[in-house]
């Protein structure tokens, strides 16, 4: 639970445990010691080190931000106040005290009931969420060698305190007889919901397995953590340390000028003045292999990108990954399932991946289809300029553009001037102003983690403050790369009192020079609408318990609402509110609006199969049942030329830096975005037959989904919504790959 008020911790019992931790200094005592034995100067000297030692560590505890109530406005974190010094203490003592709850729990001589078992539980781990809350949104966003390392000696931790509360007979004994008792216990749906979850966490964290079995599944439990963060500390070292620097001007020829002045910005910050850098980050990436018309060096960007984890030196990820597989793999066998997918994939929507892999079927063969056609449209167009080369990955951008350019008269770069940072924004508070009546205000004085975050007050319909937005835009050597939306604080109710929860949009775009606005693609744009669906699950959510707030719904899941969000952003009604030329204010001209909606249809092939070969590569790593660690190159190389991927396409991860699933909360659930995508599009058809402002249809959508988080099943939810089961032929069509 994060509420807004969170119960204090009591400061001198904190300081206490730390006093008997690091030993007695009580005056009288070491008085009489000096008497009897009198110090060497060797021993005087450690012993003053210890008592500086002790000295720090009860100034740091008494300061820790994490031990009271946050004095800040909303509840906001004090990240002013919070050091890397405080984080280790107030984890370990946020397991404590949860140890303790759950303690008192198993010894309550009450008999178990859904309050003093299901909704104690809900209600423990106050400080430990606090803390991680905080330490895992910084580590994600603006991380430093401190806080990995922290995460790496807190990680097995937290594994060991979850296997502590899952693995303990006599927790599970009362969750049970409660769960025994549920057709006449009068529960309500989010209630019932609760329960028949905590009953399953116990279950699928291993309460039926005996104690040599539970004994290995923490040793599992603690190898996989271990190894995921190492995998994660590599790619970010692969991913900050290459750079493809260039001194020749003619080396330039075809990149747009904004896109050479960020190189040179890059380049001044790595101490190369009068050079120009590009990285494997998307922002510097994509468009230098889009516009570059040296080959050359787009294939040296383009491997630098796609060989990340896997050049055999101290950043390797392949041993890693492999171990990860076979690790889950031999823990699913151990729970009694025939694979990791199959364990995952019970908790979904899509319950198997026999089903997902049906899914897959049913879309790549059109997809794969259209791809190829793209690719002999490019090789006609090589041929036509006289080039004796056939086209290979890192010439699928720079040659699609042309074709773009050429078809529908449409360079991607001439939508940067209508989309501005700041107007996009606005674009999509305008949207969530028309759909749910919500408006946002900005405050500059609010606590904030990096000088680049914006933070606004949202407000209902109603007038109330009903949410904290943050607005993290901007790419940094201490952020992962992609886009994500996380809280600090989820919504619930607290004894009938409404949390208003603390959430962030975390996005990597190119900073502008100074005095300059940071332009964006239309593609970039519309990311920033995607994850802003994201946040208004977080926002408008209105459930009880905070393990069901927001976006706690299954992965297959949890990308529709921003899936949703995005068909606004091409809607000419709002492009026309928003999408305003950076210096005349002058609004997008329909003639481009038109050629942006015929462009998009295109290049789906490609972006289609990258897609799917990820996802179809996920599956294949999660389907295994040998428990010995593969190959890792040779497993890649037979499961993309299984699927027939073509060679002039990527999977757009390899293994080696496919955080989502050896890193991230995606292993064996990549499809979850292509899962979303179907509900989406259908989703969005309700909104079009009946306009896409409908004040009914956005009541039923808040009303159905973002506001009921995980508290219900989430097809039913879909399903009250929508009238019916989601279609895939909406989205077939919105990609072009449905043939009349």
């Amino acid at each position: 639970m994060q509420g807004i008020t969170l119960k204090p911790l009591v400061s001198a019992i904190a300081l206490a445990l730390t006093l008997s931790a690091c030993g007695n200094d009580d005056p009288t005592q070491m008085a009489a010691a000096s008497q009897t034995s009198q110090p060497t100067q060797a021993q005087a000297q450690a012993q003053a080190q210890a008592q500086a030692q002790q000295t720090e560590i009860v100034q740091i505890n008494a300061a820790n931000p994490f031990f009271s109530d946050y004095d800040t406005p909303h509840g906001i974190p004090d990240f002013a106040a919070i050091t890397p010094e405080h984080y280790l203490p107030a984890f370990k003592e946020g397991i404590k005290q949860q140890q303790a709850e759950i303690q008192a729990i198993v010894d309550n001589p009450e008999p178990p009931t859904f309050a003093n078992t299901i909704e104690a539980m809900e209600n423990s781990g106050e400080l430990l969420g606090k803390v991680s809350s905080v330490f895992f949104n910084l580590t994600s966003a603006d991380t430093n060698d401190q806080l990995q390392a922290i995460s790496k000696e807190v990680s097995p931790m937290l594994s060991s305190a979850r296997d502590d509360i899952m693995l303990n007979d006599q927790l599970f004994a009362r969750v049970k007889a409660v769960y025994d008792q549920r057709e006449v216990m009068d529960l309500n749906t989010a209630q019932a919901k609760l329960l028949e979850d905590t009953y399953k966490q116990f279950t699928r964290g291993g309460a039926n397995l005996n104690e040599q079995q539970k004994a290995k599944l923490r040793e599992l439990n603690e190898q996989i953590g271990k190894l995921s963060l190492e995998f994660g500390d590599n790619l970010l070292a692969e991913t900050n340390d290459f750079m493809l620097v260039i001194d020749k001007q003619e080396d330039l020829s075809g990149l747009p000028q904004d896109v050479i002045d960020q190189a040179a910005t890059t380049a001044a910050k790595n101490g190369l003045e009068g050079k120009w850098v590009f990285t494997t980050h998307r922002p510097s990436m994509t468009p230098f292999l889009t516009y570059a018309d040296n080959r050359a060096l787009r294939e040296q960007l383009f491997n630098g990108y796609i060989e990340r984890g896997n050049n055999n030196n101290a950043n390797d990820n392949k041993v890693i990954l492999a171990n990860m597989a076979a690790l889950r793999a031999e823990r699913a066998a151990l729970m009694g399932y025939p694979t990791h997918a199959h364990f995952v994939l019970e908790e979904r929507t899509a319950k198997t991946p026999e089903n997902v892999y049906a899914l897959l079927n049913k879309v790549w063969p059109a997809a794969l289809e259209q791809a190829k056609a793209e690719v002999a449209d490019m090789q006609k167009l090589i041929d036509a300029e006289g080039k004796d080369f056939k086209l290979q990955a890192w010439d699928w951008w720079y040659y699609a553009d042309k074709i773009r350019v050429a078809k529908y008269a449409f360079n991607e770069q001439d939508t940067r001037p209508y989309f501005s940072l700041d107007n996009t924004i606005q674009g999509v508070f305008y949207t969530a102003n028309r759909l749910f009546g919500i408006t946002a205000k900005e405050r500059t004085d609010l606590p904030k983690y990096h000088e680049d975050v914006r933070t606004w007050e949202i407000y209902d319909k109603d007038g109330k403050l009903m949410a904290i937005f943050m607005g993290d835009y901007f790419v940094r050597d201490s952020k992962r790369g992609g886009a994500w939306m996380n809280d600090y604080r989820s919504q619930e109710k607290v004894n009938g009192q409404n949390v208003i929860p603390v959430v962030v949009n975390v996005l990597n775009y190119t900073k502008a020079p100074d005095g300059e606005p940071t332009l964006l693609t239309f593609d970039e744009a519309s990311t920033l609408f995607h994850e802003f669906g994201h946040a208004l699950h977080g926002m408008l959510s209105d459930v009880t318990y905070a393990s069901q707030s927001g976006t706690s719904v299954p992965r297959d899941y949890v990308e529709f609402p921003s899936q949703v969000m995005e068909n606004w952003m091409t809607e000419p009604e709002v492009l026309a509110q928003f999408a305003r030329h950076y210096q005349s204010g002058e609004v997008i001209p329909q003639a481009l609006v038109d050629k942006i909606q015929a462009a998009s249809k295109f290049n789906q092939g490609f972006a289609t199969v990258e897609y799917l070969a990820a996802t179809k590569l996920d599956l294949d790593w999660h389907t295994l049942t040998d428990t010995r660690p593969q190959d890792a190159a040779k497993f890649e190389a037979e499961s993309l030329a299984n699927m027939g991927l073509i060679e002039e396409i990527a999977p757009r991860y390899r293994s080696t830096y496919f955080a989502h699933i050896f890193s991230g909360g995606y292993s064996a659930g990549y499809y979850s975005y292509i899962w979303s995508e179907i509900l989406g599009a259908d989703a969005y058809e309700a909104f079009k037959e009946k306009g896409i402002f409908d004040p009914a249809t956005a009541n039923a959508f808040r009303a159905t989904v973002l506001s009921q988080g995980g508290s219900q099943d989430p097809m039913l939810l879909y399903k009250q919504f929508r009238g019916k089961e989601a279609g895939i032929e909406p989205l077939l069509r919105a990609k072009g790959l449905l043939k009349d």
